[in-house]
């Protein structure tokens, strides 16, 4: 499957690329696509929360009136989940919520989102630019000349490019890439891929 390649003007260069067709026209799996997004959601979580038990409240551990003639509940002491400040019954505890997914799989995910991109027509083969400078008024004359400056972007870079992305950190809806580094949600969430020429190999070594 080819697409024409485009220059940063928005033209065509008259060149083509060759899209694999077992990475971008494959029958996606949407199970495999569900548990790698699930995993890097899971991996992303700090598991941080904590809440106070019945044991870890402060609070006197006397019984707070006695035990008959006041018409109402028994009290055994302050700290009692039942009672307002009291602590809580079976409370978030701090724990790592990753997981381990095989890299068949999470492959094999990828393959899926990014025909799900082909299928579109959402995605985009750029020649490989960088700038002389970090500059974002540069970086929206090249995504205006592409027809995506009122999409959400998934610019994918062959290789770290320091200038190409320091132009486009700040600019909304946007996120860079390193070929190397794509994955399935950052594909999904986008609604143009554009696709440095360069990146295409890796891609292709990656996922092929």
């Amino acid at each position: 499957m080819e697409v024409a390649v485009k220059n940063i003007s928005g033209k065509d260069t008259g060149r083509k690329v060759t899209l694999p067709e077992a990475i971008f026209a494959v029958e996606p799996n949407d199970h495999a696509i569900y548990e790698d997004v699930r995993q890097i959601q899971a991996n992303g979580r700090q598991g941080t929360h904590k809440s106070k038990e019945r044991g870890e409240v402060s609070g006197s551990t006397k019984k707070p009136f006695r035990q008959k003639g006041t018409g109402g509940a028994r009290g055994g002491h302050k700290r009692s989940p039942l009672w307002r400040h009291g602590g809580r019954i079976f409370g978030p505890k701090p724990r790592d919520y990753s997981f381990k997914l095989n890299k068949k799989i999470k492959r094999l995910a990828r393959r899926g989102a990014l025909t799900y991109k082909n299928r579109e027509n959402a995605i985009i083969v750029v020649e490989n630019f960088n700038f002389a400078a970090p500059k974002t008024k540069d970086f929206l004359k090249v995504m205006s000349a592409l027809n995506v400056s009122e999409n959400k972007v998934l610019l994918v870079i062959a290789e770290e490019s320091q200038n190409v992305y320091l132009s486009g950190r700040n600019v909304p809806r946007t996120n860079i890439v390193r070929s190397a580094d794509l994955n399935t949600i950052d594909i999904l969430d986008a609604d143009r891929l554009v696709i440095v020429e360069g990146a295409v190999a890796v891609i292709t070594e990656q996922l092929g």
